[in-house]
């Protein structure tokens, strides 16, 4: 089967980097006030919006090259679809109703997404995506998804012609915003891995996901979940 909408959230972001690198060859915690190691600046800007944002809106707040500092280009984006992307060897993700391939977005309709690479290094990228929708339906759609990912030690991507063996096992996540789920994802195609690390973090209407080279995503998700929470 291809893997659903909702699945995209983690089998989007992370099999985008993943499989375009082959080719080229949660801990969930709830916590309803921000941890104390976020900048103070975020003090005083956490007006709750009145309903889910825009993807214009969310655009305005995914990290750029000046949040993230030297050393980083913007990628372009991926065409779109890959509807021959298959799952196996998980029962959790394979009951997942299907309607989007990898490389699609989470099933909600306000979106925005932005990818970067880090000093032109192999495997040095970061991804971020926003989401928004009612604070119900992020939570479960997104800890659904991460349950389901880490519920198989192992299973296996078919995208085309090549086979892909992922490894996932939840990862503790940065005490940040509402709600925060994590995992480290390795990916095995071809004689070669690449480890992928993915934190996302509800902040109210909002969830930020930042996934990547673990040491870029643990650089980045603080800063990626202070500006998802600006209001202006």
């Amino acid at each position: 089967m291809r893997f659903p909408t909702t699945a995209a959230l983690c089998l989007g972001t992370v099999s985008v980097l993943v499989l375009t690198a082959c080719s080229n060859d949660s801990t969930r915690a709830t916590d309803p006030t921000s941890s104390a190691s976020v900048s103070g600046r975020q003090e005083g800007r956490n007006t709750p919006a009145a309903g889910p944002l825009s993807s214009a809106g969310l655009a305005k707040r995914l990290l750029d090259e000046g949040d993230l500092g030297e050393g980083y280009a913007r990628k372009a984006e991926l065409p779109g679809r890959h509807a021959d992307v298959k799952v196996t060897g998980c029962p959790a993700l394979e009951e997942l109703d299907a309607d989007t391939a990898a490389g699609g977005s989470l099933g909600f309709p306000r979106r925005a997404k932005v990818s970067f690479t880090y000093a032109s290094g192999i495997g040095s990228e970061v991804s971020e995506e926003l989401y928004s929708g009612t604070a119900a339906e992020l939570s479960s759609g997104v800890g659904r998804i991460f349950e389901a990912m880490t519920s198989c030690s192992s299973y296996r991507v078919l995208a085309g012609s090549t086979a892909v063996t992922v490894t996932a096992h939840e990862v503790p996540a940065p005490r940040l915003g509402d709600e925060q789920w994590g995992q480290l994802l390795t990916f095995t195609a071809g004689g070669r891995s690449q480890v992928v690390k993915q934190t996302a973090v509800r902040v109210g209407m909002v969830v930020a996901v930042v996934s990547g080279s673990p040491a870029l995503v643990d650089a980045h998700v603080e800063e990626a979940v202070a500006k998802a929470r600006v209001t202006t």
